[in-house]
């Protein structure tokens, strides 16, 4: 599989009576099997307010890698991409408890994330041999 962007946004109020100012996307689009396709993923926006419990960051943003600051929504998708290989073929999950959400972060190599945001700023992609090698054995 080869990745070639992650990204994250906040949604914005549609119409007034909606709530997607409550959520944020966060997107992988990556080509297998000489497909291309897009993971996204949904989530509580409160989520960004508390990373600092699951994961060894405190603030955005996370990192920066070659001139680009690395919002921890950025990386979301790709961290549960990882974590369940079976979301690449989904076009959208939508995650909206904590306890499910920082599952995804547990055992989770960041240094080997921060790798792929490098390479995607260098080189414009980055090929995942395995997700294996971002889990972190004990």
């Amino acid at each position: 599989m080869q990745i070639i962007e992650c990204f994250g946004s906040e949604l914005e109020k549609a119409q007034p009576n909606t709530s997607e100012d409550f959520f944020n996307r966060s997107v992988v689009t990556f080509i297998e099997d000489g497909e291309e396709k897009t993971f996204n993923l949904l989530y509580i926006r409160y989520f960004d307010e508390v990373f600092s419990e699951f994961t060894p960051f405190t603030e955005d943003p996370i990192f920066t890698v070659n001139g680009r600051e690395v919002m921890f929504k950025d990386m979301v998708a790709l961290v549960c991409l990882l974590k369940n290989p079976g979301f690449r073929n989904r076009k959208r999950v939508y995650i909206n408890t904590q306890k499910e959400f920082s599952h995804y972060f547990q055992d989770i190599d960041f240094d080997k994330v921060k790798e792929v945001f490098q390479q995607l700023t260098t080189q414009g992609s980055y090929q995942l041999e395995s997700p294996l090698l971002f889990i972190q054995q004990p």
